[in-house]
């Protein structure tokens, strides 16, 4: 009988600091090398970058990064922050690709192109410490950032 579960989760929770993202990426690169998960490190964070990024840069409040990983071989990401509107980037509807001299817009669009799956949850509760949204994605072994 097995006692430690395969399936593992971290949550890394953040202020609105400019270095937090930088700090969450690296912990990022930790948790999966602590894994064995070397393989999934460039499409991970890829991911967990412009999640973090979107998330410092259109909110004033907290927010976190999740890694879970429940089964072999597969990692979702999600970043939670307390702002409830999901960005048209990240919505099922398919998005305008921006033009070509555009300096923002492009982040989500590259998340969904880079994630086996991705979804956003709206969190409505009346403690508004958990309230806001949860934007994840997946990758697994044969997901590839470029």
């Amino acid at each position: 009988m097995a006692t430690v579960s395969p399936s593992w989760n971290y949550t890394l929770h953040l202020p609105h600091d400019p270095r937090a993202p930088g700090i969450a990426r690296g912990a990022l690169r930790l948790i999966l090398a602590a894994h064995e998960m070397p393989q999934l490190t460039p499409t991970a964070e890829l991911v967990a970058a412009e999640l973090l990024a979107n998330s410092h840069c259109h909110t004033k409040g907290p927010y976190a990064l999740r890694l879970r990983c429940a089964e072999p071989g597969r990692l979702r990401v999600t970043v939670w922050d307390t702002d409830p509107r999901v960005p048209p980037g990240f919505s099922n509807a398919g998005t305008p690709v921006p033009p070509p001299d555009a300096e923002h817009g492009r982040g989500l669009p590259l998340v969904r192109a880079c994630a086996d799956a991705w979804g956003a949850t709206v969190l409505r509760r009346p403690d508004a410490s958990s309230a806001g949204k949860l934007l994840w994605a997946e990758c697994g072994a044969g997901t590839a950032a470029w």
